[in-house]
């Protein structure tokens, strides 16, 4: 490709908006394009590096047994009503009615679709297992899109999905995905680690997450270096100190101006430990009479010293969503802010208890009036409710397994994968007859990479001060020529021997200073960049430097130029692949 020709230009500054360095390198390099919030274009140059992702994508997927389809991007609201997530997804989901007045919806991901379609295909044990996968467009109406491709509204995903007739087929499948994910990372060269994760909208008990480590991201990672424990926060768990003895009697005592622990223990001269505090949510849940949501009033009791974890909490009461309650919310369900506890909470009230306070005796807790306290509150004696663990791991909290404290990381989530279980073939009679004639429920896992995603990922971890440098693997280009000779033959002859080779080259044959080349060489960051100038061609040279290095200086002979680009480039798609093998580079869950 000549740059002359080329669909896009380069930016000598910073967009306003660009909220990340990488972000802010792939619109400057002519990468992407910004249509609106959370939408964008691929121009030439990041749809060559889209299209590699996705062709290392292919590659794995197709090795591991997988047949690529592809479904709608519009489904019918249908499929979607039978599974309770048309009515349990919030606005993120777009509905609208085609023509005739059908509900209809722009799907989020595909197990609705892609359990409809197998319907028709799947009846019995002798077609399973099962791999099927697309690379297709998606779309989620973000209300908070950010970082250019990092969290967006419209865009790109691979999604596999699996169909099995036992636990033992599905635990196969997810392993093979398991592996086949590091193994697409690694030839991407994205670091990447994998955590237990949350299910959330997807259902199933078993989920891994695919994390890019990076101060932008905004999941929380919870680790332990000693033993290897790995989890988001959302799912993170950590050893508790419980605090058993023996129940003493309740006693109401005055706490004015006491509507913070903090100002509490001040007051009353005691650990935080010691207090059990009421945190207020009101969850959406599906009505089983009508299937229509409906809001109740949660109250979540967690020992003073630790906070709610939200998505446990909803995991727990089994809630489509939650938000914070008003204070007339809370009023109404016979609590007071500020010195509110489950005592004497009006029937209807969801309540939910953190081990640590259920397994645990004596706390101070709001009296559920103003200016007043209880000594004492116990558990099972002075009021019930579900107990779970909904407490948030934080840094420094002793790990689950090995006991030692763990630390925290921010990441952003670059793949994803779920065991479903029977959680979709259930919902929409998807079943297969068995060796003895029974129909059973298919057994169904969901995997997903967003393609566009690990590029911005990638363009955050490869960068520095100039632009981009994005491995060879995933670069738009192998190689980028730059001519500074007066006689445009000699340019084009080095691009047309080049190219005939199979070398992917970028020629900058543009009428520019040779700073100005230079400069955009280095925001686009091709991996090889070749110079052509006066000097070097009087002596059968020409310059070759690599992006990762620009302080190296090679000089190779013009008449064997060819051969030793190939061989450079080989070397340079080695150097990435041998990555994959390097155990500290990346880390398995345990």
């Amino acid at each position: 490709m000549r740059m002359s020709k080329l669909f896009s230009k380069t930016l000598r500054e910073a967009p306003s908006g660009a909220d990340s360095k990488g972000y802010e390198y792939l619109l400057r390099a002519g990468f992407i394009n910004q249509m609106g919030a959370g939408l964008f274009s691929l121009l030439p140059l990041g749809f060559r590096s889209n299209t590699k992702i996705e062709t290392i994508i292919r590659e794995e997927m197709d090795a591991i047994g997988a047949q690529e389809m592809q479904m709608p991007v519009v489904n019918t609201a249908d499929i979607w009503k039978k599974t309770g997530r048309f009515y349990s997804i919030d606005k993120e989901m777009t509905r609208f009615q085609d023509r005739v007045g059908r509900d209809m919806v722009l799907a989020m991901t595909h197990e609705e679709a892609v359990t409809d379609a197998a319907l028709d295909e799947l009846d019995s044990y002798k077609k399973l297992p099962v791999l099927v996968y697309q690379i297709q467009t998606k779309w989620r109406d973000d209300p908070r899109p950010r970082a250019g491709l990092i969290r967006v509204r419209e865009f790109t995903m691979l999604d596999s999905y699996s169909f099995d007739k036992d636990q033992e087929g599905l635990d196969k499948v997810y392993g093979d995905h398991y592996k086949a994910y590091f193994r697409i990372y690694g030839r991407c060269g994205l670091p990447v680690i994998a955590v237990g994760a949350d299910s959330g909208m997807m259902g199933g008990k078993i989920s891994h997450e695919y994390m890019y480590l990076s101060p932008i991201g905004e999941d929380t990672i919870i680790h332990c270096d000693e033993c290897g424990y790995t989890a988001n926060r959302q799912v993170a768990k950590f050893q508790k100190e419980y605090l058993p003895e023996e129940p003493k009697p309740l006693e109401k005592v005055k706490t004015p101006e006491c509507k913070t622990i903090e100002e509490l223990c001040a007051f009353l001269k005691i650990d935080a430990k010691k207090t059990a505090k009421a945190v207020f949510m009101v969850g959406a849940f599906i009505n089983d009479k009508n299937g229509q949501e409906e809001d109740k009033l949660i109250v979540a009791i967690i020992r003073g010293d630790m906070d709610v974890e939200e998505s446990k909490l909803q995991n727990a009461v089994k809630a489509n969503s939650l938000r914070p309650a008003r204070e007339e919310e809370i009023l109404a369900g016979g609590m007071v802010p500020g010195f509110g506890s489950p005592i004497g909470a009006k029937e209807g009230v969801v309540k939910v208890i953190d081990d640590s306070v259920a397994k645990s005796n004596n706390f101070v807790a709001g009296a559920n009036e103003e200016g007043y306290h209880f000594l004492n509150t116990n558990y099972g004696r002075d009021y019930d409710g579900m107990v779970a663990d909904i407490a948030s791991a934080q840094e420094g909290y002793l790990c689950p397994k090995c006991h030692k404290p763990m630390h925290s990381d921010k990441g952003i989530e670059a793949g994803n994968i779920f065991q479903l279980g029977t959680r979709y073939s259930e919902a929409m009679n998807l079943a297969f007859q068995d060796e003895s004639g029974l129909r059973k429920p298919v057994i169904m896992g969901s995997y997903g990479i967003g393609v566009g995603r690990l590029l911005a990922c990638l363009a955050e971890e490869y960068h520095d001060d100039k632009g981009l440098k994005l491995p060879i693997t995933v670069a738009p280009y192998q190689v980028e020529l730059v001519s500074l000779v007066k006689d445009p033959e000699v340019g084009e002859k080095l691009y047309d021997e080049l190219t005939k080779s199979g070398i992917e080259v970028l020629y900058d044959d543009r009428k520019e200073t040779a700073g100005v080349k230079f400069a955009d060489a280095d925001l686009i960051g091709i991996p090889v960049r070749i110079t052509i100038g006066n000097r070097s061609l009087k002596e059968g040279k020409a310059e070759v430097k690599t992006r990762d290095n620009l302080d190296e200086t090679m000089m190779f002979d013009l008449d064997n130029l060819t051969g030793e680009v190939k061989d450079l480039v080989a070397k340079m798609t080695k150097r990435v692949y041998d990555k994959i093998q390097d155990k500290t580079w990346i880390k398995n869950v345990n």
